[in-house]
Formats: structure tokens, C-alpha cells, sequence
């Protein structure tokens, strides 16, 4: 049927109404014709704007990724858009295992630290490479909680303190793919009642994106049938230059934050928040991370570089509150969060890790930004609390928009 056939039918329909001496009939007529054709045009339009959004994305891949030490089958899948970004995932973990982004000259620039396959991830699990962290990022003192008047003892991982809820991490597990297109993967995991000493049973879904601007997205949610610690992140290792290149000194970094939250000599936070005015923690105006890494500054001198967390400015809006910027690649990484801090951490301690395609990584090859609830929050009344309450849904976004300039 032409378009000037379908113009014509209301009309006639229209016509045949008044005909036999209705007009209000022909009127509503004409408002249910009227309002089926925008209705449909309407649906038309979102169809369209779904198609275009995926020709603009390749089709997703799947592939083997190893085995654990459990024999279980690890696979990987990666997502692709026409620009040439690329990310990995895999169900070991719900590991964030690669960025491949085009750099100034259009060659593909592997952005993250990683390893080979699921038994790298599984041996390197101390060092969290592209970790989904949880129930818990981040330390808590003591590794004691009490919520509702209740004490729950955590694993004592990291001297007498508990680091990312291990040792039984999130990010060591297998997780079901609970859906997956050329757009998106999405991740999920029982975690029962007392699961690593914490109250309340819940499944955690994680789903990556990725778009045709450049923009991986990790949403996080869940909702616990009791009151419960809920504090997730991703610890992807960041080098724009690529993940071979040395160490990440001369990359720029600016942070949306006007303080800070100082740590003890075990980076537990003493509870104070501190302006980073006149400080070396000040990175308002872009600078190269390098400048005062080494400043002999008490934050830093336990720290052994920069490991803290910053108070972001969003007021709980998604927004952009920081952007690395690799000097020799021209790659640019803004960060957009909804969450209160960041935890910057500059790679302190690896000493000779054996990576992936045959990398060794060292002290500073990399910049964690660990969007999240303060470390310790818990135990401290002024920060914002990590407690999501029972049939509260947990629900947060961090996104990393990658450009070239």
C-alpha cells in the first residue's frame, strides 16, 4: 500500500461516519485512527533508533578462557563497537579482563593489566586485575561489623583488618550470565546468608556495556532480604600508553574532589576528612601523577605512593569526577560515578607480576580508580553509610568514556 492510500483511508473512514449521521462518532473515530498512527509511529522510531544503535556495535564473541583449579570451563565474551573499542568479560569473576582502545594513530592500545587466561586470574587473585570486588571493596578496621546491634567477624586478610571482604573473594567465583547481546553483558551470583561473615542473602548482578562513544559502563545491583554491607567496584589497572609501557608517572590525572580521607599506618582511615589544599593529594587542576608521588607527606609515606580515598563533589549524582590522560598515546579516560569516593591507587606494590602476552609489571605501571563508599565507613558516623537496608534495591554506575586528543 503507498503512502497516499494510507493518507486516504482515515478520511474516508471519517466520512462514512458523518454519513450515517454521527458526528461525534466520526470524531472519535478520527481521534483512534489518529492516535493508532502516532502510537505506531512512535514504536516505529524506537525500533529504528534500536537497529541503528546495534549496527553500530559488531557482534558479540564468546570464546573459551580456561579452566580453574576446580575444572570449571571459563569463558570470555567481547563486545565491540564500529570505532574499534573493544572489552572482554569473563564469568570467572565477572572480570573485566580487557580495553583495547584506538590511540592518536589509530592503533588499538590494550589499556588494562591482565592476564592470559582463568588460571592467571585465578593464581593473581591478591592482586585483583579487572576484579568485580565484593560484598565489600576496601578495608574495614578490625574486621568486625555491627549492624543492628549485632557483631559479624570477617576474614583477617590484610594484617588484623579485612581487604575486599576476602579471602573468599567475589571476584574468584564463577558467575552465570544471566543475559548477553552485542551491547551488553550481564553477570550474576548467589550470595547467601553469611556468605564471607556478612548478614543477609542476595544475588548481585554486574552488567558491562559498551556504546558507539567509547563508554563502558558497569552497573551494579541487588537487593538483600536483610540489613547488609553492600560496597561494590571494579579494580581494573589502568595504563594509557598501554599495558606494556612502563609506568604511569607521566599520565595527567584530575579529580572532581576538594578532600580527602587520611589513613593510619594499615590505610584504615582515621575518620577525619581533610581538605587537599596545599597538599600533594591535590589534583583540582590536572597534573602529572609523578610530580608528588614522592613528597614526603605522611599519607603518602604509608601509602608508599597514592592508595586513598577521595570525597567526590557528585553529591550522589552521575557525574564525571575524574580523567587520566596518557602522554604518549593521547588516549583520555574521564570517570562518571554516582557514588561518593574514589580510591586511587598507583600500582604500589607489584614487583615483577608476569602478565598477560608475556608483560611483567612493576611498582606504578598503573592507576586504579576504585569508584566507592568510603573504606571503613562503617565504623565511622560522618561518612556516608555503606548499609543497604532489607528490600532496598543496591543500584550504582561507573562508567569509563575513552577519547582521543
Amino acid at each position: 500500500m503507498t503512502q497516499r492510500s494510507v493518507s486516504r483511508q482515515p478520511q474516508k473512514l471519517f466520512r462514512m461516519a458523518e454519513i450515517s449521521g454521527c458526528s461525534q462518532c466520526a470524531e472519535e473515530e478520527k481521534r483512534r485512527i489518529l492516535n493508532n498512527r502516532t502510537e505506531d509511529f512512535q514504536k516505529k522510531t524506537i525500533e529504528g533508533r534500536e537497529m541503528e544503535e546495534q549496527r553500530k556495535m559488531k557482534p558479540l564473541q564468546k570464546k573459551d578462557f580456561g579452566k580453574t583449579s576446580k575444572g570449571e570451563l571459563a569463558t570470555v565474551y567481547t563486545l565491540e563497537n564500529e570505532a574499534g573499542m573493544q572489552i572482554s568479560v569473563s564469568d570467572f569473576g565477572a572480570t573485566l579482563t580487557s580495553v583495547l582502545v584506538p590511540d592518536k594513530d589509530h592503533n588499538p592500545v590494550e589499556v588494562t593489566l591482565g592476564y592470559d587466561d582463568a588460571t592467571g586470574y585465578e593464581a593473581g587473585l591478591g592482586n585483583a586485575f579487572g576484579a568485580s570486588v565484593g560484598r565489600n571493596a576496601n578495608r574495614i578496621g578490625g574486621a568486625v561489623i555491627e549492624i543492628n546491634g549485632i557483631e559479624y567477624h570477617l576474614t583477617k586478610n590484610d594484617g588484623e583488618n579485612n581487604l575486599h571482604s576476602g579471602l573468599d573473594f567475589y571476584h574468584g567465583r564463577m558467575w552465570k550470565v544471566a543475559d548477553a547481546d552485542d551491547t551488553h553483558v550481564t553477570f550474576e551470583m548467589d550470595s547467601p546468608e553469611g556468605d564471607q561473615g556478612y548478614p543477609g542473602a542476595l544475588v548481585m548482578k554486574v552488567t558491562y556495556s559498551l556504546d558507539e562513544e567509547n563508554t563502558l559502563m558497569i552497573h551494579y545491583e541487588a537487593e538483600p532480604d536483610q540489613d547488609t554491607i553492600i560496597n561494590m567496584t571494579n579494580h581494573s589497572y589502568f595504563n594509557l600508553n598501554g599495558h606494556k609501557s612502563g609506568d604511569i608517572l607521566n599520565h595527567t590525572l584530575w579529580l572532581n574532589a576538594d578532600a580527602f580521607t587520611p589513613a593510619d599506618a594499615a590505610s584504615i582511615p582515621t575518620g577525619e576528612i581533610r581538605s587537599v589544599e596545599g597538599t600533594p593529594m591535590d589534583f583540582r587542576i590536572d597534573k602529572t601523577i609523578g610530580k608528588d608521588i614522592e613528597a614526603d607527606y605522611e599519607p603518602l609515606v604509608f601509602g608508599k605512593g597514592y592508595d586513598h580515598n577521595w570525597v567526590l563533589k557528585n553529591e550522589g549524582e552521575f557525574d564525571k569526577v575524574a580523567e587520566v590522560a596518557g602522554d604518549e598515546s593521547g588516549i583520555h579516560m574521564s570517570v562518571l560515578t554516582d557514588l561518593p569516593g574514589v580510591q586511587i591507587y598507583t600500582a604500589n606494590f607489584l614487583d615483577g607480576e608476569k602478565g598477560r602476552d608475556g608483560a611483567v609489571y612493576e611498582m606504578r605501571d598503573a592507576i586504579c580508580l576504585e569508584t566507592q563508599y568510603y573504606p571503613d565507613a562503617i565504623h565511622h558516623e560522618n561518612f556516608p553509610g555503606p548499609i543497604c537496608k532489607k528490600g532496598e534495591k543496591y543500584d550504582t554506575r561507573t562508567a569509563y568514556r575513552f577519547r582521543v586528543k
